[in-house]
């Protein structure tokens, strides 16, 4: 026999819960009324059949785009900050294409003027939309004690790394107005 109750007294059943739910508070429960407790009902039975939830895609009103985030393409010596000079880049790649190599040639970069109040530099940070690539192998030149220019090398040991350098670098040259020109 199946009976509905609510929330409230269950507990003077003894019951096995097959289907909760918990937005209308009701349990359909497979239960025995203790014998001190008599019904005066004599209605005849009804039988409830399972529903079955047809499975639907969530739909998307069709005159409406998907939001995409887009984060600007930007280099950064230290997290949170950006640079604002624009480097040159030379690259070099294998004849094979399995390895590379992105060297950044930075004169007077911005770092150099707030690198006192906002941190330290702990490496070369590559931002898009994609997300973050790192490179540690960064160096400062000196002329007479002063801060000329920041020298940053990434490697590319597969040719996975690579194209992802090259997905930033083609977003970072189109925010930028950078051009590729190829060694003769």
């Amino acid at each position: 026999m199946a009976c509905f109750r609510s929330i409230g007294s269950l507990t003077s059943l003894t019951h096995s819960p097959r289907n909760v739910s918990r937005s209308s508070g009701i349990v359909l429960t497979s239960c025995s009324v203790h014998p001190i407790t008599r019904s005066t009902f004599t209605g005849s039975p009804i039988s409830i059949p399972r529903v079955q939830q047809p499975s639907q895609k969530p739909t998307r009103p069709r005159n409406l785009l998907p939001i995409t985030s887009m984060v600007k393409p930007t280099l950064q010596f230290i997290q949170g900050t950006d640079e604002m000079t624009i480097p040159d880049v030379k690259l070099t790649r294998s004849r094979d294409g399995s390895n590379g190599m992105a060297l950044f040639s930075f004169d007077q970069p911005s770092v150099f003027d707030s690198s006192g109040e906002v941190g330290e530099i702990t490496g070369l940070y590559m931002i898009d939309e994609e997300g973050v690539i790192q490179s540690t192998d960064v160096n400062a030149r000196f002329v007479n004690g002063k801060p000329e220019g920041i020298v940053a090398k990434h490697v590319m040991r597969t040719p996975k790394e690579w194209d992802r350098f090259m997905r930033f670098m083609e977003r970072y040259s189109d925010q930028n107005g950078l051009q590729f020109v190829k060694k003769q």
